[in-house]
């Protein structure tokens, strides 16, 4: 059991990042707690996935800290970078595995290039990692003759493979069934708990994700909406909020994106198109 006294495994703290002019995150600050499950969720476009980006260091904040276990990732140099990221595992979107090996190859693959261990320990951690997923009989098997809820279990083996001490999963659940759905949700739970992982996960799959999650933090257009438990951030009366958790199609975050009024793109007869319905 982790002890409250322990500081967060990653915190940002008044975080900024964009893109040319635009503004991704802005003054963000938030914390995932050591040995629990954080749901990182929000509206499409609000910083999610980049927030996942700064913790691996694959971009830096203009301002302020990104901190893994007290040391600024932004800071680091590409020695400690590469070492901090031996902590992390990292599940893709829809696995992102290489398709010309086997399942087996696939797990074996961060071991082999991270590590001198014999092809013997390699097989041994290999078959455990299998195991856990429930493919180890899948070993020989391509990526295209496996399913796609497989494909994702053996991606959340090849995470695991170093064992690592946080995965951060992004969009797990994405185009899967509904028993694919479950039984990746149930493993995500399981494998945290037992090995002691701290599990970051991006998703748009509320009801799944609430049930799974210790905390949940929802990201609003650069800035954090709410952060709590799944029950505290179901009755937040932040308008935002209220509009995701319940998936209404009017609120804060608008259907049309920012743009040229309709008059200057089609004259002032608009093609019948009122200007209430789009444009600024």
């Amino acid at each position: 059991m982790q002890s409250s006294a322990q500081p967060p495994l990653v915190e940002l703290r008044n975080v900024t990042f964009g893109y040319g002019d635009r503004t991704i995150l802005r003054d963000v600050s938030l914390t995932i707690p050591r040995g629990k499950v954080t749901a990182l969720m929000g509206a499409s476009g609000g910083g999610k996935t980049t927030v996942l980006r700064l913790i691996g260091g694959q971009a830096k904040a203009q301002s302020g800290q990104v901190l893994l276990g007290g040391q600024d990732v932004g800071a680091m140099s590409q020695a400690q970078l590469y070492a901090a990221r031996r902590r992390m595992g990292m599940l893709f979107q829809f696995g992102a595995l290489f398709t010309d090996m086997t399942v087996f190859e696939n797990v074996a693959f961060p071991l082999r290039e991270h590590t001198d261990m014999s092809e013997g320990l390699v097989r041994d951690i290999v078959l455990m990692k299998l195991q856990a997923v429930g493919l180890r009989g899948a070993r020989d098997l391509l990526p295209s003759q496996i399913s796609g809820g497989m494909a994702r279990r053996v991606a959340l083996a090849r995470a695991m493979a170093l064992d690592p001490e946080f995965i951060m999963y992004d969009e797990p659940f994405a185009g899967l069934d509904p028993i694919s759905l479950g039984t990746s949700a149930q493993l995500i739970r399981e494998l945290n708990d037992a090995l002691g992982l701290t599990s970051i996960i991006v998703s748009h799959d509320l009801e799944e994700t609430f049930k799974l999650a210790d905390q949940v933090i929802i990201l609003g257009p650069g800035v954090v909406a709410a952060q709590g438990t799944p029950d505290e951030v179901r009755g937040s009366s932040d308008p935002l909020v209220h509009q995701f958790v319940n998936a209404l199609p009017q609120g804060p975050v608008p259907f049309h994106v920012q743009g040229p009024s309709l008059d200057e793109d089609f004259g002032a007869a608009g093609f019948g198109i009122t200007a209430s319905k789009g444009g600024r």
